[in-house]
């Protein structure tokens, strides 16, 4: 009796194994033969185009060195490296032979043309609430590039997150379908805005913290989150910013890479302003009117503080960072600095230096800073091989005492550590 009680659990176990697989199972879609790219209509692939840069996908689609959209680029995440796919219309390596639909399903349910399920680096969880008509025309843009034979090198992950399957039950638990909700009470602005940047620009996945199983915390939303070593602020009440984000400060912001009441784009933000330097007005004026709303209720006194610069202060708490400071940053930094007088923001103003999280700050002195759009604004040099962390720490202790008011930042030394092992990552 009791060799047969567990023979009969051994069974019931392996089918209820066999039934939780299956449930992951998803049919392929039948390839079909690469379309003519002149078989979309000239308005469509414009949209595309468009759509393409609001979603940022060169970006990630995008190789050092590589192809535009070609894929292969290396993606840090805590649990191994992904690479991105092929969005080119190469029939063997890229998405040459995806239909429409299959496209659909992939942005919408996280599903291959294979059936095979796609890692949330895509971020299909946002993805999802993008219209088809939308994804249409994207894909219509997509199929209408050069195609680029280059296949991704393959994954590098944790054991056992290389079984695809297991993806289904993360989805269970973080994909929620659905169109972004319209509220009556707002502008038609303001729900454009919420459409945009709760879909195709995704910014909840960086904005957004996330739990260990790498879902975003809803219940968080934009209360700030990790992107590729970066901090990114929370774009809520609890912003760090030392001025109010007014909504024409952050289309500035976003059209151009810098806002003189804050700070220029760093980081993975630079990219983000490039994209919407080319995209229409309208589009980036709704993105910044629901973050600005989003943000509201954010004050630091009169919403217009004057930043703090206090340089005796400063030395007595940080001597060494003093001395740094003087020879490698108030050339551009400094009171009286020929940057300043070109209307550059201030240190004071910058929202790395007021975050309470100093992993942005870190980032902005070992990696340096870009112009963010066209070659044009500030450019900062990277200073990862010139200091060591010790010496990151007493600059960044030195300027966060010279220009806020803030309580100064704990175990810095090793935050900056940690930056730059992030930096070091693929």
């Amino acid at each position: 009796m009791q060799k047969r009680s567990v023979r009969l659990a051994a069974i019931i176990a392996v089918l209820a194994a066999g039934g939780a697989l299956a449930s992951t199972w998803r049919p392929a879609i039948a390839p079909i033969a690469p379309p003519e790219p002149a078989s979309f209509p000239a308005q469509v692939v414009a949209r595309g185009a468009v759509l393409a840069k609001l979603g940022d996908c060169a970006v990630c689609h995008t190789a050092d060195g590589g192809r535009p959209l070609a894929g292969a680029r290396p993606l840090a995440t805590p649990f191994g490296t992904l690479y991105s796919d092929n969005l080119t219309p190469d029939p063997e390596t890229g998405i040459g032979q995806w239909s429409a639909a299959a496209f659909r399903r992939a942005m919408k349910d996280g599903v291959a043309r294979d059936g095979s399920h796609l890692y949330p680096a895509l971020p299909y969880e946002h993805f999802t609430h993008v219209a088809d008509a939308d994804l249409d025309a994207l894909y219509a843009y997509l199929m209408t590039r050069a195609p680029v034979h280059q296949a991704a090198p393959a994954n590098r992950l944790i054991p056992p997150l290389g079984f695809r399957p297991l993806l289904a039950g993360w989805k269970l638990l973080f994909l929620h379908h659905g169109p972004v909700p319209v509220d009556p009470a707002r502008s038609a602005q303001w729900n454009r805005g919420a459409y945009l940047v709760e879909g195709l620009g995704h910014c909840g996945g960086c904005h957004t913290p996330r739990n260990l199983a790498g879902g975003e915390e809803g219940w968080h939303a934009y209360a700030g989150g990790l992107a590729e070593g970066w901090h990114a602020p929370a774009l809520d009440a609890a912003n760090p910013a030392a001025r109010r984000w007014t909504p024409d400060a952050l289309y500035t912001y976003l059209r151009t890479g810098i806002s003189p009441d804050h700070s220029a784009a760093a980081g993975p933000m630079g990219p983000v302003t490039e994209s919407l330097s080319t995209v229409p007005d309208a589009d980036v004026r709704a993105i910044a009117t629901y973050i600005a709303a989003r943000m509201a209720g954010h004050e630091t006194g009169d919403g217009t503080p004057r930043p703090i610069d206090a340089p005796a202060r400063a030395a007595a708490v940080a001597p060494a960072g003093a001395v740094l400071f003087a020879g490698a940053c108030a050339g551009c930094h400094g009171s009286g600095a020929p940057m300043l007088a070109q209307g550059r923001p201030q240190l004071g103003l910058a929202s790395s230096l007021t975050d309470p999280d100093p992993t942005s700050a870190s980032q902005a002195v070992l990696r340096g800073i870009e112009p963010p759009v066209a070659g044009r604004g500030p450019k900062m040099p990277p200073f990862a091989d010139s200091l060591t962390d010790a010496q990151v720490a007493e600059v960044l202790a030195y300027v966060r005492a010279r220009y806020t008011n803030l309580p100064a930042w704990t175990g810095l030394a090793q935050r900056v550590r940690a930056a730059r092992k992030e930096s070091a990552q693929p």
